[in-house]
């Protein structure tokens, strides 16, 4: 007896294909504008992303120091059963508005990623997609096309303006330059290729204009993604600003999954940022109110009242600033993130003023704000020096400048805040949890780092750059208690090959080298023996000049000659170790402390020399320090150091002492003043 109803094969063959149909619809979408219905947004946002109602998806906007994310809200099957990387397409167009026309911050990037959130990623150079302790990690799973717009020497970008693949890692496994597209500002479309079968990725850009695209694709990059990729990914974009900012805006954006090429995208159909506002209204209105007498001598009197006011509180912009470009901070929004300067903020003072702890109002992070007073011995030629020279510098060792203010006789620089002070504070500070942090493999680690710092600021840039005042006070820890040299108040930049004459000689007591004192000439080797005496400091848990010791122990580094001469390094070591340290490695560091130290500077070392005996931490492999010049011989109305330290009261070197900078107390000391520096008194001596 026959039935109308379908038998089961039928059914299921049926229900089979509408789950087919509806898998495979789900593998592809176009967006011409990001507007859902009802007005929400049909994506996964983070961050400050945001849909506006005319359905642009704006990513970040002019804050500095944030990012955006925005992922398809579902995720999708990017591996087949045999695990092999699906093939996709995508194209989409990108609109840069940047705070300032030839400078971008940060940049962009499409995002394949199995988690949307990207959970602890940080904004500027890590465009949202990681941070440093994450980055290169396999187990990411994130590939990424970047569209960077400023170069960061750390991921060995080959300029500011290119386009790179990144898997796992911002150190880009392939890159080429954007040019001609300008991707710092205007109108970009970018079309992403991938052929799975024949495993080969190809990366094209064409200006936003024209909206063709190229013939030859700007990347094409052999890869298999099968290693990347996990069986569910979400697509979308990340982007961030750093410290200068860029509104990054997504207007259209189409995507396919297995095989072919994206939905065309049309751009005169896409929605078109709002042209800005024109001021004809108001100034029609203005010059309407003029024809009355009474009320255009009051508006006159209030604009002219308000336009002094706003020319004496001016932010007045130099040519320099243009050249160097570090993020600049309104007055006012430093004034609020310090509560006023308040003393309940205050972190320390320096030779260059007081430094406060701040959070920003804007992003809440906390930063370190140096207010250089008007009392203070340095002022705008310093300052200007630092901002030159730190404000393009980028070293994990190094103290990161993020902007700076100035506003009448104010100064102020902007730091990255670093929780655990200085060093100086943890070897002296009498504060005994402190200074049970600093066990052996600490200092040795903290040696290393200050090291890998001054050995980039030598040689890893395109210019020399001299520290001129490494010391204890200048040595920052971050929260893993590494190490971070910070202070650039006295820094010296010069072009190699340039002379590095100086008009000025200063430093601190205990760090100067003898030569400057005589020469005025300020070379690498002044910071080398700087880094000496701190080799020492660190070891011995003592300054370099300790005004309270015997005189026999009076200056650190003649002292740890004397032990070393006589076999007896572990003396040198700080008795507040307890013997828990590595021998090889203490002895290597003294060894490379009193060479370092060497009166003569042609007999120091180099800092890649330094680092590298550091690195390996074995005695052995430290050459043997030439031993200093003999003592010179005695004449009638001469005194030699020892006389000159102990003809000055106590006070005065216990102040020396106390000699600090960065966010600690301090006191930097005129060459004129201390002329002689540890071991200098073997070969010099002062006429009285």
């Amino acid at each position: 007896m026959s039935s109308s109803k379908p038998k089961p094969p039928i059914l299921f063959f049926l229900l089979l294909l509408f789950l087919l149909a509806s898998l495979a619809a789900s593998q592809e979408f176009t967006y011409k504008g990001f507007a859902g219905g009802g007005g929400n947004p049909n994506l996964t946002l983070n961050g400050i992303a945001e849909v506006w109602p005319d359905g642009i998806l704006r990513l970040t906007n002019e804050t500095s120091r944030l990012l955006g994310h925005a992922f398809y809200p579902t995720p999708l099957r990017f591996l087949d059963r045999n695990g092999t990387a699906a093939s996709f397409s995508t194209e989409f167009v990108v609109t840069v508005v940047p705070e300032f026309e030839q400078l971008g911050g940060h940049g962009y990037a499409f995002v394949i990623t199995p988690d949307p959130r990207l959970p602890g990623s940080l904004p500027s150079q890590y465009l949202g997609l990681f941070n440093a302790a994450d980055d290169g990690n396999a187990t990411n799973h994130v590939f990424a096309i970047e569209f960077d717009t400023v170069q960061d020497f750390e991921f060995g970008d080959i300029n500011g303006n290119h386009v790179g693949v990144d898997l796992n890692s911002l150190v880009s496994n392939k890159s080429a330059s954007a040019d001609p597209v300008n991707l710092k500002a205007g109108d970009t479309v970018a079309w992403v290729d991938y052929d799975g079968a024949a495993r080969l990725l190809n990366v094209s850009i064409a200006n936003g204009t024209s909206g063709v695209k190229p013939a030859k694709p700007l990347i094409s990059f052999p890869v298999d993604l099968s290693g990347v990729f996990r069986e569910q990914m979400y697509v979308g974009f990340s982007a961030s600003t750093g410290l200068l900012a860029s509104s990054h805006y997504v207007r259209g954006w189409s995507f396919r999954l297995g095989g072919g090429a994206a939905p065309k995208l049309d751009i005169s159909s896409l929605p078109t940022l709002p042209r800005t506002k024109s001021g004809k209204n108001r100034t029609s209105l203005i010059l309407a109110v003029a024809f009355s007498a009474f009320v255009a001598l009051v508006v006159l009197a209030a604009a002219g009242a308000y336009g002094a006011y706003r020319y004496k509180n001016r932010d007045i912009i130099e040519l320099w600033e243009l050249d160097y470009g570090p993020h600049r901070f309104k007055y006012a929004e430093l004034r609020r993130a310090t509560r006023g300067f308040g003393e309940r903020e205050l972190l320390g003072s320096g030779g260059f003023g007081k430094v406060y702890r701040g959070v920003l109002p804007g992003s809440g992070e906390t930063v370190a704000v140096k207010r250089v007073n008007h009392e203070s011995r340095q002022g705008l030629r310093e300052f200007v020096a630092e901002i030159a020279s730190i404000g393009r510098l980028r070293h994990r060792n190094l103290v990161q400048l993020q902007g700076w203010c100035r506003r009448r006789g104010d100064l102020l620089l902007v730091y990255d805040y670093m929780p655990n002070g200085s060093l100086d504070r943890h070897l002296f500070g009498g504060d005994h949890l402190k200074g049970s942090r600093l066990t052996w493999p600490v200092r040795h680690r903290i040696l290393r780092d200050v090291a890998s710092a001054l050995l980039y600021l030598h040689e890893g840039w395109e210019s020399v750059v001299l520290h001129r005042d490494v010391k204890a006070s200048n040595v920052l820890l971050d929260a893993d208690m590494s190490a971070r040299l910070g202070d650039f108040g006295l820094a010296k930049l010069h072009e190699r090959g340039a002379n590095p004459s100086t008009t000025r000689v200063v430093g601190t007591l205990g760090y100067l080298a003898p030569e400057l004192t005589r020469t005025g000439k300020a070379t690498t080797a002044i910071d080398v023996f700087a880094f000496g005496a701190l080799v020492l400091e660190v070891v011995a848990g003592r300054r370099p000049i300790e005004p309270r010791a015997p005189p026999e122990e009076l200056v650190l580094a003649e002292w740890a000659w004397e032990r070393y001469t006589a076999g007896e390094v572990e003396k040198v070591v700080d008795p507040r170790l307890g013997g828990a340290y590595d021998a090889a490695e203490v002895a290597a560091a003294v060894k490379v402390g009193l060479w370092c130290s060497h009166p003569s500077p042609a007999m120091r070392p180099t800092m890649r020399e330094v680092a590298r005996y550091l690195d390996g931490g074995e005695a052995g492999e430290v050459p043997e320090p030439p031993p200093p010049p003999p003592l010179p011989p005695a004449c009638s109305g001469e005194v030699g150091f020892d006389d000159f330290v102990h003809s000055y009261p106590s006070s005065s070197f216990e102040r020396a002492a106390a000699a600090g900078g960065g966010w600690d107390a301090g006191t930097q000391t005129s060459a004129a003043t201390f002329p002689f520096s540890p071991l200098s008194m073997r070969s010099t001596y002062v006429s009285m």
